[in-house]
This record gives C-alpha cells, structure tokens and sequence, in this order.
C-alpha cells in the first residue's frame, strides 16, 4: 500500500494518541471526519495498523527492571530453534525474542521487578527451557530513547 502525506500523518497522530476521536484528527489534519474513519478502516484493512493497545508504565506495575539477555543454542536443528521459540515465547517476563545473527542467536528483551526477580527467572524459568548452551546479560542502567512509534518519513 502505497501512503501519502496525509496517510504519514494520520499514522504519527494515531502513534502519538490513538485514544484521539476522529473530530479531533479530522482538525489537525484538515479532512472531514468521514475521510479520516475512511483512512484510518483503510489501514486496518492493508495491515498497516495492526492493532491499538495501552503503553503500560512499568515501574506502575513493578516492572522497571530490565535486562537484555543473549542466548546460544546448543545445536541449530530445525526442532531445536522452533522448541526453543515456542518455550521462550510462552515467558511472560520476555517482553521480545529477536533471533539474531553473531556469535548469540537470540536476544531477550526481559523485563521483571528487580535483580533478585531476575535471578529466579533465570534460574528457575529460562535455565529450564531445552536446547540453550550459554547466556549473557546485559542490565539496563537508564533507558535513553524508548518508544513504540514507526516514522514514516
């Protein structure tokens, strides 16, 4: 789907707020509310928005500790990697899985109370999981830049 400028900016409008109505897009963008809903049901429609959800502070619901673990398999058979997935998926402290290339194969973006909150999610959660050879974590002091927003530009 190819988007214009006022698609670009409806897309950075709903980012910012998606709770916006569409009057109130409709203002800042200089369209009629109709073409605004037309917009935003054709996005939906392409893909383009995927779904609305509520950013949730973490700190707000003992969260605020993060580290980023790095995982290597033990071996990279096809049931080892898509067994692997599955388990790690299932983790409700692992916020994101990436697999990725380098001397790791996954990174794990894992986010709990504190350190001691993290030790038992390794020790008892992640140690568990078949297949994993070695780990390395690395902590979050301070977050620099942490948003959920796509540019368009």
């Amino acid at each position: 789907m190819k988007l214009d400028a006022k698609d670009k900016e409806l897309l950075g409008l709903l980012q910012d707020n998606s709770k916006k109505t569409n009057k109130e897009l409709s203002n800042k963008l200089g369209l009629s509310v109709t073409a605004v809903y037309e917009r935003i049901r054709k996005l939906e429609r392409a893909g383009v928005i995927s779904k609305y959800v509520a950013l949730v502070k973490p700190d707000k619901v003992e969260r605020a500790f993060t580290a980023f673990c790095q995982i290597k398999l033990v071996q990279h058979t096809k049931g080892n990697v898509t067994q692997f997935e599955s388990q790690v998926a299932g983790l409700s402290e692992v916020l994101e899985v990436y697999h990725v290339s380098g001397e790791y194969d996954y990174i794990l973006k894992v986010m709990v109370k504190d350190m001691e909150a993290y030790r038992y999610f390794m020790v008892n959660k992640l140690t568990a999981l078949d297949h994993i050879g070695s780990t390395q974590s690395t902590f979050v002091i301070s977050p620099v830049k942490n948003t959920t927003a796509l540019s368009t530009d």
